[in-house]
C-alpha cells in the first residue's frame, strides 16, 4: 500500500479526522454539571464581564490558539480552497498539542479578499490567547498579519512567513560559528522571493546580517533596483533591490557565503556550487525536492559545505515545528500581546546554543543511533529533542517580558520546571530531586568510567551543578573520549592503575579476609574491578555515593558494594525501588530487584526504607503490602507474610505513616472498593508505596505497570545501604544515570 492509502487510511479510521475535545473538570454528579454549566456557570461569567482579563484565569483562552487559513496557499497543493485545506489545519494543531501541550480550534475560512479575511478574523479574538496564520497567499499574508497585528491585542504568527525564518536563523548562526564567518560579512543569496523568502531575509538582518549583502532572485532573475524602478516587482520584493547588474541564479552565487532556496527543485548545479566562496553555507528548503541534493551538494567541493534542506532524510533539517508550538507557549504563558521581533531572535538564538549541547540518548535512538553532535551536519536541533520545549519557551517569555510585550511577569526558573512538568509527572518529580541536590553538591563516584555514556553523564552532572563527578578508569581513555564528544569539561579521574590506592587493597583485603580473598586477590580487584574500587572508594569517605553497574548484570554489580558497604546499622536487608509516574500519580514500587523470598520482616523493613525513599520526593507515604488475598480473605503461609509485616509496622513507634495489608492490588490503588468495601483500613487514601510479597511478582508488576500502564519509570533506586549506592540497569541512558546521581546526592546529604 502506498503512502497516500495509508494518509487517507490513518484519517478515515473512526472517529475521522486527527482531533476531539476532551474535558479537563469532573462531569459525573449533577453538581459537577450545575458548576460546569447552569447555574454555576454564572459566576465566572459576571466576574469577567467586570474584568476581561479574567478570561484567562477562568477559561481556556490563554491556552487556546486559532490555526487560521483560507487555502489559498496549503503546502505544496497551491490553493485547494478551505474546506480542502482542513486535514492540514487539524494536523498542525496536532503538532501544537503533541509538543507544546497548546489547544487547537482549527478555522477554515472560505474568504480570500485579505480586508474581509482580516475583520472576520477580528471579530474571534475575544476566543484565543493567540492566533496561528496558515497556508494564506502572497502578498495578502503580509496584508493580513499586518493588520491583524495592528488591530487586536493578542499574538498573530504566519508560520510560513516567520516559522522557516527562524528555524534557518538559529541554522545560520552556527553554520556561520562553525565556517569562522561573521554574519555582517556573510554575500547571501535567496532563490526565491515569496512571503517565506522575504520574510527570512528580514529576519537575517535582525540576526546581524546586513541587508546590502542580500540579493534575492525570483523567476525572472536577481531582483535589482532598475527592475524595482520599473515596478517589475511588489513592495515587499523592492526592499531587497540591489544596485547590481541584471543577470540570473548562477550570477549571483558566484563567490556567495551563503545559499538560501526557497523556490523549486533542482534550480542549483553543482557547478553554482563550486563559484561559491570557500566553506559555503546552502540552505536547499524547497520541498521534496531540495534546489540540489544533499549528496550532490557536498561531492561538488573539497572543502566543507554545511547543508540544510527540509528534508528528514538528511542532517539538518529545516522544520517549522521547532519554532511555533514553543514561540506560543512562551508568548501565552505571559499573556502577550504580540510576538515581536525580539521574540524570534530569541527563539534562534535558543535553538542555536541547545545544537551546541550534549544530545540526549533519547534523540539519538530516534535517529538510528549514529553519534549526534554539534558540528556541519548538526547545527540545528533534532524535533523530536524535548528539551526544545523548556529551552526555547523560557527565551521567548524572557523576550516579551523584557520588550514590554508581556502583560503579567514570570519568575522564569520556576517556569522552566513548570514547562518540565508538561513533559511528565517523572520530570516534575526529578526536578524535586534535582533541586536538592544542587543546594548543597556531594562527589559521586562513578564505576565503569570508561563508558561513553558515564562519561556524558559526567559532564551534565557537573554542568547542572548537581554533584562532583569522579570517573573510575583510565585517565588517556576518559580524557580521550570526553575530547571526542566534543565536552567542554575537564573530568575528575581516579586511575586505579595509575595512582597509590595500595590503602584501598588493604582495606578490601581487611574486609574479605575471612571471606577468601588473599591480599594478592585484593589488589587484583582493586586495580582490575571499578566497582570494587568505587565501593571501597566509598567506605572510605574519599566519595560521597557510588553509581555502577551500567554494563554489569545487577546481581554482579551489586554484590562489591555489599561486601564493601554493606547495609545502614539498623537496617539488615537492601531493597531496590522504582518510582512509576502516571499523568497524575505517582507510585513506589518495592522490592524489584534484590530479595527474591522475602520474609515478614524483609517486607516490613523494606517498607520503612521505601516510605524514607518516597519522602526525599516530597511524597507522603501511604504503603499496601500486597497479596492475592484482602484481609484474611486467604489465611496460608504465602498470605500470612504480608499481614504480619502490615501488623509490625502498625505496632512500630518509628513508622509514622499509614501501612494496611495484606490486600490485592486493585485495593490498594482504587478509591472506591478501598472506601467502599474496606472502609476500616488503615489506608485513608489510595496507597503510593506498593510492597510485592516476592521479587518475581514486584519484577513483573512494575514491568507491566510500566509498559502496560503507559508509566515513565525511575531507578532501580536501592534503599538500605550504609552509604548511597545506585546499581544502574544494563544498558540505561544518560539521563537515568544522571537522575539516579542526583537521587544519591540527596541520600548522601542525610548522611
Amino acid at each position: 500500500m502506498g503512502l497516500d492509502e495509508d494518509a487517507l487510511d490513518y484519517h478515515l479510521t473512526d472517529p475521522p479526522g486527527k482531533i476531539e475535545i476532551s474535558t479537563t473538570k469532573p462531569t459525573n454528579t449533577q453538581r459537577d454539571l450545575s458548576l460546569a454549566y447552569s447555574p454555576g456557570v454564572a459566576a465566572p461569567c459576571m466576574e469577567i464581564a467586570e474584568d476581561e482579563t479574567d478570561a484567562y484565569t477562568y477559561t481556556a483562552k490563554g491556552n487556546l490558539v486559532g490555526v487560521v487559513s483560507n487555502g489559498s496557499a496549503v503546502l505544496g497543493l497551491g490553493n485547494i480552497g478551505a474546506q480542502a485545506s482542513k486535514p492540514v489545519m487539524e494536523g498542525k494543531g496536532v503538532l501544537f498539542k503533541r509538543f507544546a501541550d497548546i489547544n487547537v480550534f482549527d478555522i477554515e475560512l472560505d474568504e480570500e479578499d485579505p480586508h474581509k479575511f482580516v475583520e472576520a478574523v477580528k471579530m474571534m479574538e475575544p476566543t484565543f490567547g493567540g492566533i496561528n496564520l496558515e497556508d494564506i497567499t502572497a502578498p495578502a499574508c503580509f496584508t493580513i498579519e499586518e493588520r491583524l497585528r495592528e488591530e487586536i491585542d493578542i499574538p498573530v504568527f504566519h508560520d510560513d512567513q516567520h516559522g522557516t525564518a527562524i528555524i534557518s536563523g538559529a541554522a545560520l548562526l552556527n553554520a556561520a560559528d562553525i565556517a569562522d564567518k561573521e554574519l555582517e560579512d556573510l554575500e547571501i543569496v535567496f532563490s526565491g522571493a515569496g512571503a517565506s523568502a522575504i520574510a527570512t531575509a528580514r529576519f537575517y538582518v535582525s540576526l546581524g546580517c546586513r541587508a546590502e549583502n542580500i540579493t534575492m532572485c525570483d523567476s525572472s532573475g536577481i531582483i535589482t533596483e532598475a527592475r524595482a524602478e520599473d515596478n517589475g516587482v511588489n513592495e515587499y520584493k523592492q526592499q531587497f533591490a540591489r544596485d547590481v547588474p541584471e543577470g540570473g541564479l548562477a550570477d549571483a552565487m558566484e563567490g556567495a557565503d551563503v545559499f538560501v532556496g526557497l523556490s523549486i527543485g533542482g534550480l542549483v548545479s553543482q557547478e553554482m556550487v563550486q563559484s561559491m566562496a570557500s566553506d559555503p553555507i546552502i540552505f536547499a528548503m524547497a520541498n521534496p525536492d531540495p534546489e540540489i541534493g544533499y549528496e550532490e551538494a557536498k561531492a561538488a567541493r573539497d572543502d566543507d559545505v554545511i547543508m540544510a534542506t527540509g528534508r528528514s532524510d538528511y542532517p539538518n533539517q529545516v522544520n517549522n515545528v521547532l519554532g511555533f508550538p514553543f514561540i506560543f507557549r512562551g508568548a501565552l504563558d505571559v499573556r502577550a500581546t504580540e510576538i515581536n521581533e525580539e521574540m524570534k531572535v530569541a527563539c534562534a538564538e535558543a535553538l542555536a546554543d541547545l545544537a551546541r549541547q550534549d544530545v540526549p540518548d533519547a534523540v539519538v535512538k530516534a535517529y538510528g543511533d549514529d553519534p549526534i553532535q554539534y558540528g556541519p551536519d548538526y547545527i540545528i536541533p533534532k524535533p523530536v529533542d524535548p528539551r526544545v520545549l523548556f529551552q526555547v519557551a523560557p527565551a521567548v517569555a524572557r523576550a516579551a517580558i523584557e520588550s514590554d510585550a508581556a502583560r503579567i511577569d514570570l519568575d522564569l526558573n520556576e517556569y522552566e520546571e513548570e514547562l518540565e512538568a508538561r513533559l511528565g509527572k517523572s520530570r516534575e518529580m526529578m526536578r524535586v530531586v534535582l533541586n536538592k541536590a544542587k543546594s548543597d553538591p556531594k562527589t559521586v563516584a562513578l564505576a565503569e568510567g570508561e563508558n561513553e555514556k558515564m562519561v556524558r553523564a559526567a559532564y551534565q552532572i557537573q554542568d547542572q551543578g548537581i554533584a562532583v563527578p569522579i570517573l573510575i578508569g583510565d585517565e588517556s581513555k576518559i580524557r580521550q573520549t570526553a575530547s571526542s564528544l566534543g565536552l567542554d569539561f575537564t573530568p575528575q579521574v581516579a586511575d586505579p592503575t595509575v595512582g597509590d590506592y595500595e590503602d584501598y587493597a588493604d582495606r578490601l583485603h581487611e574486609l574479605r579476609a575471612r571471606k577468601g580473598i588473599t591480599r594478592t586477590e585484593a589488589g587484583d580487584l582493586i586495580e582490575g574491578d571499578s566497582n570494587y574500587f568505587g565501593s571501597v572508594m566509598v567506605e572510605q569517605g574519599d566519595a560521597d555515593a557510588l553509581l555502577t553497574g551500567l554494563s554489569h548484570h545487577y546481581p554482579s554489580a551489586l554484590r562489591p558494594p555489599l561486601q564493601v558497604i554493606g547495609t545502614a546499622d539498623d537496617v539488615d536487608y537492601a531493597a531496590g525501588v522504582y518510582m512509576l509516574t502516571f499523568k497524575n500519580r505517582v507510585v513506589f514500587v518495592a522490592d524489584a530487584t534484590v530479595n527474591q523470598a522475602p520474609d515478614e520482616e524483609v517486607l516490613a523493613e523494606v517498607t520503612k526504607q521505601t516510605g524514607m525513599l518516597a519522602r526525599r520526593f516530597n511524597v507522603e507515604p501511604r504503603a499496601a503490602l500486597l497479596s492475592y488475598s484482602n484481609f484474611g480473605s486467604v489465611d496460608n503461609k504465602g498470605t500470612r507474610k504480608p499481614r504480619n509485616a502490615a501488623r509490625m509496622l502498625q505496632d512500630d513507634p518509628e513508622v509514622d505513616f499509614p501501612v494496611d495489608g495484606e490486600m490485592q492490588a486493585d485495593t490498594a490503588v482504587v478509591d472506591d472498593i478501598l472506601e467502599g468495601t474496606y472502609g476500616f483500613s488503615e489506608l485513608d487514601q489510595p496507597a503510593n508505596v506498593l510492597v510485592f510479597p516476592n521479587l518475581e511478582s514486584g519484577n513483573i508488576g512494575y514491568k507491566l505497570l510500566q509498559r502496560l500502564g503507559g508509566a515513565d519509570a525511575i531507578g532501580p533506586m536501592l534503599v538500605g545501604m550504609d552509604r548511597p549506592v545506585h546499581v544502574l540497569q544494563r544498558g540505561d541512558e544518560v539521563k537515568d544515570i544522571v537522575n539516579l546521581a542526583s537521587v544519591a546526592v540527596v541520600d548522601a546529604q542525610k548522611e
